[in-house]
């Protein structure tokens, strides 16, 4: 294994409580069309890694991208990194045990993106292109795709080896009509763990979009107020991990009091169909998700994760550090965006379990609601939240209508959580995007959930 024994010689040989290194090897590729124009085309291979070191309780970390003399220079920076976290220690450096690993893990799946070469690709995307501006109404278009390969060489003072290879492909596709200032769009991101086959044949998915975001310039503003709500699975996906995702990541609870007041174990949130999850080795249809892995960036393995079940918060998301100033168990969640980052508290793959109800129970019942699909964006802070729907729908007496302009869902979380009083038996996965915390995005991640329904949720 490439760089076990000379980790292992500078680890061993150290004052500090606990210390690390991480050495990556990055090859990605990027290509973004504005309108019909290419906008940016590149390929980058980077090298770099870090050394993160704790005494008394402080942390020090030391980041490079260039070694002249590899183990000369690694010594030395790990000296800095030491010094660091001398100069801020002062009481006990606490570390939830885990178990020294030594292995080596590809995590990636399907057809290999860095076969297909970059002509490819753009005749791909120009391919896509053209049957967008096949219609003269359209006035703008997004188009992007990526790729990349991240190999990490990772080694701790506990042990620990672990070489992980990495691969994801991302696209995003977003068709703008224009109604004077008002600009309307419709549009999809999808994403797998370094699977290509995923961004090809999607002529039948750009001629949907397209033809929606024609549709959206006879659609009406709908007014605000207080609707009962049906979210389809990629915005209900999107919702439980901005809104409630973030909030489980213990980093942000022990940080901060208020928050530990609102997310105590035992909390109850809702109804017994309440039941979200998060997890590194969840996989969808017998397929790993972009946020899967083997090992997070301290090497603990990935776990699967309840945070709540029947309505009652039971877990949280963690690193070593969180687990021991909490008291609890580490579950894998201490990710890092590349060599320039320390591992954080981040979340993986999060869904809402799916519920006994059919899709077609949601819908029963309902008068005058609104039937949200996809997603634009979102922000929350601390218990509240608001998100802006890809596509808005009315719904009445109980079927999906006409076409309105996208709308804002906006609310406490917590009340929000109780106003949650369907959950249905299907599920789907979003593997487009990309989370971001602390300065660290895109982190590849992935959500999903059932159609989910809400009871008097304020729209505008």
């Amino acid at each position: 294994m490439k760089y076990k024994e000379l980790f292992s010689d500078i680890l061993f040989n150290n004052r500090s409580d606990y210390s690390e290194i991480r050495i990556e090897e990055t090859d990605s590729t990027r290509l973004v069309y504005k309108g019909k124009e290419l906008d940016n085309i590149s390929q980058n291979i980077s090298f770099g890694g870090n050394v993160r070191s704790a005494y008394k309780g402080g942390w020090g970390f030391s980041s490079f991208n260039f070694l002249s003399d590899i183990e000369k220079d690694l010594n030395n920076i790990h000296t800095e990194a030491f010094l660091q976290a001398k100069s801020i220690g002062d009481s006990k450096t606490n570390l939830a045990e885990v178990e020294p690993n030594i292995d080596k893990v590809v995590n990636s799946s399907g057809k290999n993106p860095n076969l297909v070469t970059i002509k490819e690709k753009k005749e791909l995307l120009e391919h896509y292109i053209g049957l967008i501006f096949s219609s003269n109404k359209i006035s703008s278009a997004d188009v992007i795709y990526g790729d990349m390969k991240r190999k990490v060489y990772f080694g701790n003072s506990d042990g620990t080896y672990i070489e992980q290879e990495y691969s994801h492909v991302i696209s995003r596709i977003a068709i703008q009509t224009r109604i004077g200032d008002d600009i309307l769009e419709s549009g999809f991101s999808i994403g797998s763990l370094g699977d290509y086959d995923l961004v090809e044949n999607l002529e039948d998915l750009v001629l949907e979009h397209r033809d929606k975001a024609i549709g959206l310039l006879k659609s009406k503003t709908l007014s605000g107020g207080e609707k009962t709500v049906v979210l389809d699975p990629i915005l209900a996906g999107v919702f439980v991990h901005e809104a409630f995702g973030h909030l489980s990541e213990a980093d942000n609870v022990y940080e901060n009091k208020e928050l530990r007041d609102l997310m105590f174990l035992g909390r109850k949130f809702g109804g017994e169909h309440l039941n979200f999850t998060d997890g590194g080795l969840i996989n969808f249809d017998n397929n790993p998700l972009r946020g899967s892995y083997k090992y997070d960036d301290e090497g603990t393995p990935a776990t699967i994760s309840p945070l709540v079940r029947e309505g009652e918060l039971v877990g949280r998301l963690h690193s070593r550090e969180t687990a021991a100033k909490l008291g609890e168990k580490p579950t894998g969640n201490a990710r890092s965006i590349g060599y320039s980052f320390p591992p954080i508290v981040r979340m993986t793959n999060t869904i809402i379990e799916p519920g006994k109800a059919t899709v077609e129970d949601l819908f029963n019942g309902i008068k005058d609601g609104i039937y949200v699909k996809n997603w634009h964006g979102g922000m929350t802070q601390h218990e509240m939240f608001t998100f802006t729907s890809g596509e808005s729908y009315m719904i009445r007496n109980g079927k999906i209508a006409e076409a309105v302009r996208p709308v804002k869902l906006s609310g406490n979380l917590f009340t929000t959580l109780k106003n949650i009083d369907g959950v249905a038996n299907d599920l789907e996965m979003n593997q487009g995007g990309g989370c971001g915390k602390s300065g660290q995005s895109p982190l590849p991640v992935s959500n999903g959930s059932p159609h989910i329904r809400i009871q008097n949720c304020l729209i505008s």
